[in-house]
């Protein structure tokens, strides 16, 4: 294993030790606050769909296409925010996102028109890519300053800033407010939150001169492909697993909701308690265990008909997949075959097709052999991504023992 020369130098604060602790614990409010934005960000805009439709008047067909322009904008903002954090480090890529996001949520609320609507969600997805993948590089840099596991705890403020931003919109809608004074509540809390994380951010520069558009070569392309799998899993559990309670297991349909919030929920909880479950088994098994119990999970879901077994079993998958990914982004910092930005990035992106085109897919295996079936279809896929974990590399496995 080659050992290069970092990539990326993090200023450090010079002094004391209580100088550099204090440093340390500002890199770490500002990481999770960053992924809290964008998890909160994102869950913020769920509520805001029925009211653009309704604005616009527009069918299925036209509103998923102007949903696409999320979906582009992300794949945009990703290797773009890779490209700027190597060359003038992650806390304005940051910043810059979490501006993106207070302009165009309030824009979000108002807008009525196919053209600007999809315009402003260019931005919006641009935005939230941008902190997503900036984001994993600040959390790694911290990681690797503390020299101990954070990111599991780091994506845990994502998750928990989806709840928050998807169960607060919705009651400031239900109390009364306006679509509009909502989203701009929403803004008031994404520039207190920068706001509070600006001065903690650590300050990097690059050492290389780093493309935007790169190719994903050796274990980054490993990396990429088992980020896109994980994340195929949850957008299945997102999307169609209501349907397959009410459809095939004769669920009611006020339940079918609880299977996504179970498995939402159980993923917040592992990413909570993560990073001292890596510190005792390392990456490897973390990773070995992670995807073999969400394709149980899966399996037994698809299997039997019990709603407390289902759900159970959903729980299940939620735990062991929640600390598949922070884990991935950290190999994939850590590998040489790439610099860190973009390795992240390129890992950003392939996760990202996971999330747009694993519920299509889901859907087109569904419509020929059934919705139970591509779930097995999907256990197995979990299951046999374990021989894929065997050829990625891991620096840190004997560190976390």
């Amino acid at each position: 294993m080659s050992h290069s020369t970092p990539q990326t130098h993090i200023s450090t604060q010079p002094g004391t030790l209580a100088n550099q602790a204090a440093h340390l614990s500002g890199g770490k409010r500002a990481t999770r606050l960053a992924f809290f934005i964008a998890g909160f960000g994102l869950s913020c805009w769920a509520p805001l769909v029925p009211f653009a439709q309704q604005r616009m008047n527009a069918d299925s067909a036209m509103l998923g296409t102007i949903l696409l322009c999320l979906g582009l904008g992300a794949v945009i903002g990703m290797p773009l925010a890779g490209m700027l954090s190597g060359r003038i480090g992650t806390k304005p890529v940051i910043t810059a996102g979490a501006i993106g996001l207070a302009i165009a949520l309030p824009l979000l609320a108002i807008l009525s028109t196919p053209i600007t609507l999809g315009l402003c969600l260019l931005l919006f997805g641009a935005s939230l890519g941008a902190i997503d993948v900036a984001a994993n590089i600040h959390g790694i840099e911290v990681q690797d300053v503390a020299k101990a596991p954070l990111m599991s705890g780091f994506h845990g403020m994502y998750s928990i800033g989806g709840l928050v931003g998807a169960g607060g919109m919705a009651l400031i809608i239900a109390s009364g407010l306006n679509v509009a004074t909502s989203a701009l509540v929403a803004t008031a809390v994404i520039i207190a939150c920068i706001a509070t994380a600006f001065s903690g951010f650590f300050t990097t520069r690059s050492a290389n001169n780093h493309a935007m558009f790169v190719i994903p070569k050796g274990k980054v392309l490993l990396i990429g492909l088992l980020t896109l799998l994980i994340f195929l899993g949850e957008g299945a559990m997102l999307d169609w697993s209501a349907l397959l309670l009410t459809k095939e297991k004769q669920v009611d349909v006020a339940l079918s909701g609880s299977a996504y919030a179970v498995f939402a929920f159980a993923m917040t909880i592992s990413r909570l308690i993560g990073d001292r479950v890596v510190a005792r088994i390392g990456d490897r098994l973390m990773l070995l265990g992670g995807f073999l119990l969400t394709g149980l999970g899966i399996a037994l879901v698809a299997y039997f008909d019990s709603l407390p077994i289902i759900l159970a079993s959903i729980a299940l998958a939620g735990l062991a997949a929640g600390n598949v990914v922070p884990v991935l982004f950290t190999i994939a910092g850590q590998q040489r075959s790439m610099p860190a930005s973009q390795a992240i990035a390129a890992t950003s992106i392939l996760g990202y097709m996971g999330v747009l085109l694993g519920p299509a897919l889901v859907g087109y295996v569904a419509h020929f052999i059934g919705l139970i079936l591509a779930f097995l279809t999907l256990a197995v896929l979990m299951v046999l991504a374990m021989a894929v974990v065997s050829a990625v590399p891991f620096q840190r496995s004997s560190e976390h023992k």
